[in-house]
Protein backbone atom coordinates (compact mmCIF):
# COMPACT_ATOMS: atom_id res chain seq x y z
CA UNK A 1 0.00 0.00 0.00
CA UNK A 2 1.40 3.32 -0.94
CA UNK A 3 1.29 5.65 1.75
CA UNK A 4 1.51 9.96 1.92
CA UNK A 5 4.13 10.96 3.42
CA UNK A 6 3.86 14.01 5.62
CA UNK A 7 5.61 16.34 2.91
CA UNK A 8 3.17 15.45 -0.35
CA UNK A 9 0.72 16.44 2.42
CA UNK A 10 2.21 19.53 2.96
CA UNK A 11 2.59 20.19 -0.91
CA UNK A 12 -1.05 19.26 -1.31
CA UNK A 13 -2.25 21.43 0.86
CA UNK A 14 0.47 24.36 -0.25
CA UNK A 15 -1.28 23.55 -3.78
CA UNK A 16 -4.76 23.86 -2.78
CA UNK A 17 -4.26 27.31 -0.60
CA UNK A 18 -2.48 28.38 -2.70
CA UNK A 19 0.49 29.79 0.02
CA UNK A 20 3.23 27.96 1.79
CA UNK A 21 2.77 25.93 4.99
CA UNK A 22 4.32 28.38 7.42
CA UNK A 23 1.94 31.38 5.99
CA UNK A 24 -0.88 28.86 6.12
CA UNK A 25 -0.01 27.82 9.77
CA UNK A 26 0.39 31.55 10.68
CA UNK A 27 -3.42 32.44 8.78
CA UNK A 28 -5.16 29.44 10.50
CA UNK A 29 -3.68 31.02 14.17
CA UNK A 30 -5.57 33.84 13.30
CA UNK A 31 -8.96 32.73 12.24
CA UNK A 32 -12.07 30.60 13.87
CA UNK A 33 -11.36 26.54 13.68
CA UNK A 34 -12.14 25.78 9.82
CA UNK A 35 -11.14 23.27 7.05
CA UNK A 36 -7.26 24.76 6.93
CA UNK A 37 -6.94 24.33 10.36
CA UNK A 38 -8.40 21.18 10.45
CA UNK A 39 -5.85 19.72 7.62
CA UNK A 40 -3.03 21.31 9.60
CA UNK A 41 -3.86 19.66 12.34
CA UNK A 42 -4.09 16.30 10.60
CA UNK A 43 -0.64 16.68 8.91
CA UNK A 44 0.76 17.49 12.45
CA UNK A 45 -0.44 14.14 13.44
CA UNK A 46 0.80 12.84 10.30
CA UNK A 47 4.40 14.13 10.89
CA UNK A 48 4.59 12.92 14.45
CA UNK A 49 3.53 9.53 13.44
CA UNK A 50 6.40 9.66 10.71
CA UNK A 51 8.83 10.62 13.53
CA UNK A 52 8.03 7.85 15.85
CA UNK A 53 8.35 5.04 13.45
CA UNK A 54 11.81 5.86 12.31
CA UNK A 55 12.33 6.34 16.26
CA UNK A 56 10.89 2.92 17.10
CA UNK A 57 12.22 1.39 14.08
CA UNK A 58 16.10 2.72 14.89
CA UNK A 59 15.31 1.47 18.07
CA UNK A 60 14.82 -2.15 17.58
CA UNK A 61 17.49 -2.13 15.27
CA UNK A 62 20.01 -1.15 18.01
CA UNK A 63 18.32 -3.95 20.18
CA UNK A 64 18.62 -6.57 18.09
CA UNK A 65 22.25 -5.53 16.38
CA UNK A 66 24.18 -8.95 15.58
CA UNK A 67 26.77 -7.97 18.03
CA UNK A 68 23.93 -7.83 21.22
CA UNK A 69 23.10 -10.28 22.74
CA UNK A 70 19.29 -10.40 23.86
CA UNK A 71 18.92 -11.39 27.13
CA UNK A 72 15.50 -11.83 29.10
CA UNK A 73 15.56 -7.76 29.87
CA UNK A 74 15.77 -7.39 26.55
CA UNK A 75 12.76 -9.36 25.45
CA UNK A 76 10.28 -6.98 27.12
CA UNK A 77 12.15 -4.10 25.52
CA UNK A 78 11.73 -5.63 22.11
CA UNK A 79 7.90 -6.27 22.59
CA UNK A 80 7.54 -2.37 24.27
CA UNK A 81 9.49 -1.19 20.84
CA UNK A 82 7.38 -3.33 18.64
CA UNK A 83 3.76 -2.27 19.90
CA UNK A 84 4.93 1.21 19.95
CA UNK A 85 5.67 0.92 16.45
CA UNK A 86 2.49 -1.09 15.53
CA UNK A 87 0.76 2.34 17.13
CA UNK A 88 2.64 4.70 14.87
CA UNK A 89 2.04 2.88 11.85
CA UNK A 90 -1.41 2.30 12.44
CA UNK A 91 -2.10 6.15 13.10
CA UNK A 92 0.07 7.13 10.32
CA UNK A 93 -2.07 4.73 7.99
CA UNK A 94 -5.39 5.99 9.51
CA UNK A 95 -4.04 9.96 9.33
CA UNK A 96 -3.16 9.32 5.64
CA UNK A 97 -6.62 7.85 4.57
CA UNK A 98 -7.88 10.35 6.01
CA UNK A 99 -6.11 12.83 5.14
CA UNK A 100 -6.14 11.26 1.36
CA UNK A 101 -10.29 11.27 1.51
CA UNK A 102 -10.12 15.09 2.48
CA UNK A 103 -7.99 16.44 -0.22
CA UNK A 104 -9.15 14.49 -2.79
CA UNK A 105 -12.86 15.83 -1.71
CA UNK A 106 -11.43 19.47 -1.56
CA UNK A 107 -10.53 21.38 -4.96
CA UNK A 108 -8.80 24.71 -5.02
CA UNK A 109 -11.10 27.55 -5.68
CA UNK A 110 -10.12 30.08 -8.27
CA UNK A 111 -9.56 33.74 -7.28
CA UNK A 112 -12.19 35.74 -7.99
CA UNK A 113 -11.63 37.54 -11.15
CA UNK A 114 -12.27 41.59 -10.81
CA UNK A 115 -15.72 42.78 -11.37
CA UNK A 116 -16.12 44.79 -14.51
CA UNK A 117 -15.96 48.57 -14.05
CA UNK A 118 -19.73 49.07 -14.57
CA UNK A 119 -20.90 53.04 -15.73
CA UNK A 120 -23.01 54.77 -13.38
CA UNK A 121 -26.25 55.25 -14.23
CA UNK A 122 -27.46 58.64 -15.39
CA UNK A 123 -28.69 61.04 -13.23
CA UNK A 124 -32.05 61.47 -13.59
CA UNK A 125 -33.92 64.37 -15.04
CA UNK A 126 -34.31 67.60 -12.60
CA UNK A 127 -38.20 67.69 -12.85
CA UNK A 128 -39.86 70.77 -14.75
CA UNK A 129 -40.78 73.36 -13.15
CA UNK A 130 -44.14 73.87 -12.29
CA UNK A 131 -46.42 76.58 -13.93
CA UNK A 132 -48.06 79.58 -12.02
CA UNK A 133 -51.37 78.45 -12.68
CA UNK A 134 -52.34 75.17 -12.06
CA UNK A 135 -54.56 74.65 -15.26
CA UNK A 136 -53.82 77.01 -18.05
CA UNK A 137 -53.98 76.35 -21.75
CA UNK A 138 -51.01 77.34 -24.28
CA UNK A 139 -53.72 77.05 -26.65
CA UNK A 140 -54.68 80.18 -28.30
CA UNK A 141 -58.99 81.04 -27.85
CA UNK A 142 -60.88 81.79 -30.72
Amino acid sequence: MSHLTSAGVAGRIEDLYGAPLADLETRAQGHAPGMLSALLGMLGTLALAERSIDFHRDHLARLVHPERQVGRHEVSHLLDGVRRLAEAVAVRDVQTKSLDAVLQSLARVPAPEPSPVTPSPPAPASPLPASPLPCQSTAHSR
